[in-house]
């Protein structure tokens, strides 16, 4: 008799079942299924700038997503084991206890992913056959008009050769397994505490009210699109400050996994046809090819991205001051626009895209503070953190990246523009009464 294949999933930023190409293949190509999810106990530790990793927005976030994968594959009648331990701790046992013959994950490509993966592949036997797919991308890298290491330096170059010659692929749809397929589970989605976190009320001011994982984001989808119809005028609201509505805000679940760029995408295409298209619901799609542009740059230039010369390798003067550093981190600094936009951010894990770039700029060209710091912290307290823009945006904004003008934003006179009435600078800097 042929022996049975079994395949066994490894979740990592891909927190989803449409649209998710690994989860598709195992189901195609095997006789049973099985998935796992780590949270990583270093993903939770002191970094050597001296911040968690992962500050509580992101993890309460995190076991959203988590908990909302194991209800969705469950209806799939795939088991999902969860595990607070590291994955190449606990994958190589699954694999043998389990009898395994494949193994279906996302691809990644910055230095700590690659490293877990070279110890998982060290442990395992020789035969286990490693599937490995690029399913966070809008343009697949097969697809696209450049080699991985000819990829612009400039993303209007890229923007408009990928516009004109590449097509978004179909997403991946799934099918529900047999409930013979379903296994005995005792493993449970950690808690807050056992994280290290104390759980906490969402600030009622947060722009970004919503929970984790993928029916959260489909949600917001259909709120955002079909409900409201707010994505018409998306290019007009994105730089907005206050509320729910001002930008799409799926940037977290994108982040995650939790939804992807194609289905958005091709939702987007959708509401065109029976809505309307204009330049706000092509922004949305522009912004996303921003979200691939950055995914490419750090594919291409590894981890010079983390450098502090960036990919330029530029060579500046950058201070280390920690009083600076605390001023800016808890809105003490001399700029109130700054201050604001920093609060919200401790508060709430969330900041605009037009806070990002002033407290950025404002970090780095103004302090003349080394902007990994700023990466860093960053990378600790937002919730939609993803580490190819995270770090992408800092280069670009510390000119050390891949703006073109190395420009410096004048704060005072983007305060005046996007919060004339100081609206969003009241919400956040007056001393709340209770």
């Amino acid at each position: 008799m042929q022996k049975k294949q079994k395949g066994i999933v490894w979740f990592r930023n891909d927190l989803r079942v449409h649209d998710n190409e690994s989860l598709t293949n195992a189901m195609q190509e095997n006789d049973s299924v099985i998935a796992v999810y780590c949270f990583d106990p270093r993903h939770f530790e002191k970094t050597h700038f001296g911040f968690k990793k992962t500050e509580k927005f992101r993890a309460k976030f995190l076991l959203e997503s988590v908990t909302a994968l194991k209800r969705n594959l469950k209806k799939l009648n795939i088991s999902l084991f969860v595990y607070h331990q590291k994955p190449e701790d606990i994958i190589p046992k699954i694999i043998e206890q389990n009898d395994i013959s494949s193994i279906y994950f996302q691809e990644e490509w910055t230095s700590e992913e690659m490293e877990v993966l070279e110890i998982i592949k060290s442990k395992v036997p020789d035969s286990l056959l490693f599937k490995a797919t690029y399913n966070q991308f809008l343009f697949h890298p097969d697809t696209i008009p450049f080699t991985i290491e000819k990829i612009p330096n400039v993303f209007t170059q890229f923007r408009n050769q990928c516009e004109k010659s590449t097509k978004v692929k179909a997403e991946f749809k799934v099918e529900i397994l047999s409930k013979d397929n379903l296994v005995t589970n005792e493993t449970e989605v950690p808690t807050m505490n056992q994280l290290g976190f104390t759980d906490f009320e969402i600030d009622s001011r947060t722009a970004f009210p919503f929970h984790g994982g993928e029916d959260e984001a489909l949600k917001r989808l259909q709120n955002y699109f079909w409900d409201t119809e707010k994505l018409s005028v998306y290019k007009l609201t994105r730089n907005g400050l206050i509320g729910t509505d001002f930008s799409s805000k799926f940037s977290p679940w994108l982040a995650n996994g939790s939804i992807s760029a194609k289905t958005i995408y091709w939702e987007i295409i959708e509401y065109e046809k029976q809505i309307e298209k204009n330049d706000s619901t092509y922004w949305l799609i522009f912004e996303l090819i921003w979200r691939d542009y950055f995914k490419y740059v750090s594919l291409k230039n590894g981890n010079s991205i983390f450098k502090i010369g960036g990919i330029l390798d530029k060579n500046y003067d950058w201070k280390n001051n920690s009083s600076a550093i605390n001023n800016w981190i808890n809105g003490t600094t001399h700029e109130p626009f700054v201050n604001a936009n920093m609060i919200e951010l401790q508060q709430t894990g969330w900041m605009s895209n037009r806070g990002r770039q002033n407290v950025g700029s404002y970090f780095a060209k103004n302090l003349l503070l080394d902007w990994r710091i700023g990466a860093a912290y960053f990378e600790t307290m937002l919730i939609d953190y993803d580490v190819h823009s995270n770090y992408g945006n800092w280069m670009y904004v510390s000119g050390v990246g891949n703006d073109p003008r190395d420009r410096k934003f004048n704060i005072k006179l983007q305060a005046e523009n996007y919060d004339r009435e100081s609206k969003f600078q009241k919400l956040w800097l007056q001393q709340q009464l209770f």
